[in-house]
């Protein structure tokens, strides 16, 4: 399954004939940002996850950084960073603080809200994952259908949702319509704080399950 994973929708376009993301830069800011370069979260054991990741996700793990100063910063708080290869160049890092204060989660924040999301390959690689994973005592929730992709999610031994995702065929017309969509949603969304429906179809299988 190695492979097979990737970060969310990022690679996407290589092998659907649509992209969630526009590849218009805005034209007031010249940055020309490449890539996302790597993302890093806290966790609980440096080992512990490691292991989870090869085992349930089959990345690679890379390399590490461990220092006692802090390089940014130069504070004194000793660390253990270390990098997986998620696949098609992207990179998940975490870090291990022995020294800190156990690690907690934002409360005010719902569980499902933030989350780390790969791509993979085909539906009954997303299934088989799901089997894999549930194989391991862990609860699972979906497949999910969000009509441009379905997806599942568990959480990493440190607490961290994950969701692996599937995309699903939909044509460009339909795609260019909800890029269009988006600033007008935006908007919407700024005055009122209300969900705007121009896009309500997306979950209406999902939501109509009792």
């Amino acid at each position: 399954m190695n492979k097979k994973i990737a970060h969310a929708f990022i690679d996407a376009v290589s092998r659907k004939e649509y992209s969630l993301f526009s590849t218009t830069q805005h034209e007031d800011y010249d940055m020309n940002i490449k890539k996302i370069h790597h993302v890093a979260y806290r966790c609980r054991d440096a080992r512990e996850t490691v292991e989870f990741y090869q085992d349930m996700l089959g990345m690679d793990f890379t390399l590490v950084f461990a220092e006692n100063n802090v390089p940014s910063t130069k504070e004194l708080n000793p660390y253990m960073h270390v990098f997986l290869d998620a696949g098609m160049g992207n990179v998940l890092a975490f870090f291990e603080l022995p020294d800190s204060p156990e690690m907690g989660r934002d409360t005010n924040t719902p569980e499902w809200v933030q989350h780390i999301a790969f791509e993979v390959a085909d539906m009954e690689t997303l299934l088989e994952a799901k089997a894999k994973v549930e194989a391991a005592g862990l609860d699972v929730v979906g497949p999910i259908d969000h009509s441009l992709f379905k997806s599942i999610y568990f959480f990493d031994p440190s607490g961290h949702r994950l969701e692996l995702a599937v995309n699903t065929p939909i044509s460009k017309e339909k795609m260019a319509e909800l890029n269009e969509l988006a600033p007008t949603m935006l908007e919407e969304w700024d005055r009122t704080k209300h969900p705007p429906r121009h896009t309500a179809w997306l979950h209406e299988k999902e939501l109509s399950i009792s």
